[in-house]
C-alpha cells in the first residue's frame, strides 16, 4: 500500500491541529525533496531529524519535529514518526543547541551507527563523504534493504548483506550492479578532472580501469622479507647496491614490513602478512605509488603513471617535461617550477625502480612488464577512491 499523498496529510492536519500545519509543511519539504513520502526511508528521516535539522532549518527544532511526527503519524508512518518523538533525537537536537556543531555531530553519527540500517564500508567499496548520483541511489538502496531485514526480524550481518546488494546484477538495473555504477561513476568523475591536457591523457583509461588489475610478483620484496623471516633479523649493511639501499628502506619506512632492532632488521607482523599473501603484498606496494606528498606531487605521479602504463621508453627530460604540461593545465604552474616536477618524478622513479618495476638510468625510463601493471592498479585505486571533504582525516 503506498503512502498518503502529503498535500492531503497537510489539509487533514490543517483542519485538525492548524497550529502544527505550517511546521510539518516545513518539515516534510525539508525530508522530501518533493518526491512523494512512498520513497522516504528511516536512514532519510533519521539524517533530517538529526543532521539537516538542526544544522540547516531554522526554527524550534523540537516542535519542527513533533509536527512532522504527527504528519507521519497521519499518514500511517508510525515507526517513522516515533523517531520525531524519540528520546534520542531530544538528546541530539539538545546537544546540538548546547554543545555546538561538532558535539551534535558526534552524537549524530552515534545514533546513526546505532540503528543498523547505515550500510557499512565493505571490502569492494569505501563509502564517499561526497556522494554521486549513483552512489547515492546505491546508498539509499543498501540501506532499505537493511531496514527491511531487520524489521523481519533476521540476524543481520550488515556487511555481508551489503556486499550482496552491490554486487548481485539486479533486473530494476537492467542486468548491473549496484558497485559497477558507482566504480563508472567515479572513474568518470576522476577522468573529468582539472585541465584539458590531464583529461586527454585520461580518457582513455576510463575503461581500461573498469575491470580489476592482475596481480603480479614481486620477486625482489618477496626475498628480502623471505630472508628477514628465515633469518629472524638482517644487518643494516646488507645492502650491496643503492637499489638495494632504497628497497631496504622502503620495505621499513613505506611500507612498515621490516622495523630496526638494535643494528639488525626485523620483518613485522604486517611483513609476515604481506609474504603469505602475493595479493595482500601487490595491494599494499600499488596503492603505494599514488599515496605519498601533497595534492601536487600525487598530479605528478599520476600523470607519469598514466604516460608510462603501456610500457613506452621515456628519457627523464621528455617524461619532465610532459608531465609539466600535464600538471600545468591543471593550475600548479604558479606554486611549482621543473625543479618541483623534476623532484617528485624522481622520487617516483627510484621506488618503482627498488621494486624492480622499473628501468631506469640517467638516460632513460621505462615500466617494466609487472611495473605497467602496477601502473594502472594504482590508478585504478586511486581513481576508485571514496570523496572526502578537504579536511576529513
Amino acid at each position: 500500500m503506498s503512502a498518503p499523498d502529503v498535500a492531503a496529510l497537510l489539509a487533514e492536519l490543517e483542519r485538525s491541529e492548524p497550529d502544527l500545519a505550517d511546521e510539518a509543511r516545513t518539515a516534510v519539504e525539508w525530508l522530501t525533496g518533493g518526491e512523494p513520502l512512498e520513497t522516504v526511508t528511516q536512514l532519510d528521516v533519521c539524517e533530517f531529524l538529526w543532521y539537516t535539522l538542526p544544522l540547516k532549518v531554522g526554527g524550534d527544532h523540537e516542535r519542527l519535529a513533533r509536527s512532522l511526527g504527527r504528519l507521519l503519524q497521519l499518514g500511517g508512518l508510525e515507526r517513522y514518526a516515533a523517531l520525531c518523538t524519540s528520546q534520542t533525537t531530544s538528546r541530539i537536537l539538545r546537544t546540538y543547541a548546547r554543545d555546538g556543531e561538532d558535539a551534535g555531530t558526534r552524537a549524530y553519527h552515534q545514533a546513526l551507527e546505532e540503528t543498523g540500517v547505515l550500510p557499512p564500508d565493505v571490502p569492494e567499496l569505501q563509502w564517499s563523504m561526497i556522494m554521486g548520483p549513483e552512489e547515492l541511489g546505491a546508498h539509499v538502496a543498501c540501506s532499505a534493504a537493511l531496514e527491511l531485514a531487520i524489521l523481519a526480524g533476521e540476524t543481520v550481518d550488515r556487511v555481508a548483506l551489503t556486499r550482496r546488494w552491490l554486487t548481485e546484477p539486479r533486473a530494476d538495473l537492467g542486468g548491473d550492479s549496484w558497485l559497477h555504477r558507482v566504480q563508472g561513476e567515479r572513474l568518470n568523475r576522476w577522468v573529468l578532472g582539472r585541465g584539458p591536457a590531464r583529461r586527454k591523457l585520461a580518457q582513455p583509461f576510463e575503461v581500461r580501469l573498469h575491470a580489476p588489475v592482475t596481480p603480479q610478483p614481486l620477486p625482489t620484496l618477496h626475498r628480502l622479507l623471505s630472508l628477514a623471516a628465515s633469518e629472524g633479523t638482517l644487518p643494516l649493511r646488507l645492502a650491496p647496491s643503492p637499489t638495494a639501499l632504497r628497497l631496504r628502506e622502503l620495505a621499513e619506512h613505506e611500507l612498515g614490513a621490516l622495523s630496526r632492532d638494535g643494528a639488525r632488521l626485523t620483518v613485522t607482523d604486517h611483513g609476515r602478512k604481506l609474504l603469505a599473501s602475493p595479493e595482500r603484498m601487490w595491494d599494499a606496494v600499488t596503492r603505494l605509488l599514488l599515496a605519498r606528498g601533497d595534492e601536487f606531487e600525487l598530479s605528478v605521479r599520476e600523470a607519469a603513471l598514466m604516460l608510462l602504463a603501456d610500457g613506452v621508453l621515456m628519457s627523464p627530460a621528455q617524461l619532465r617535461e610532459k608531465v609539466a604540461e600535464v600538471v600545468g593545465g591543471e593550475g600548479w604552474q604558479a606554486a611549482s617550477g621543473p625543479e618541483d616536477v623534476a623532484a617528485a618524478l624522481a622520487r617516483l622513479v627510484d621506488q618503482l625502480a627498488a621494486l624492480d618495476l622499473a628501468f631506469a638510468d640517467p638516460l632513460a625510463v621505462r615500466l617494466t612488464w609487472a611495473g605497467q601493471f602496477a601502473a594502472l592498479a594504482a590508478l585504478r585505486a586511486h581513481a576508485l577512491r571514496p570523496r572526502k571533504y578537504v579536511n576529513a582525516a
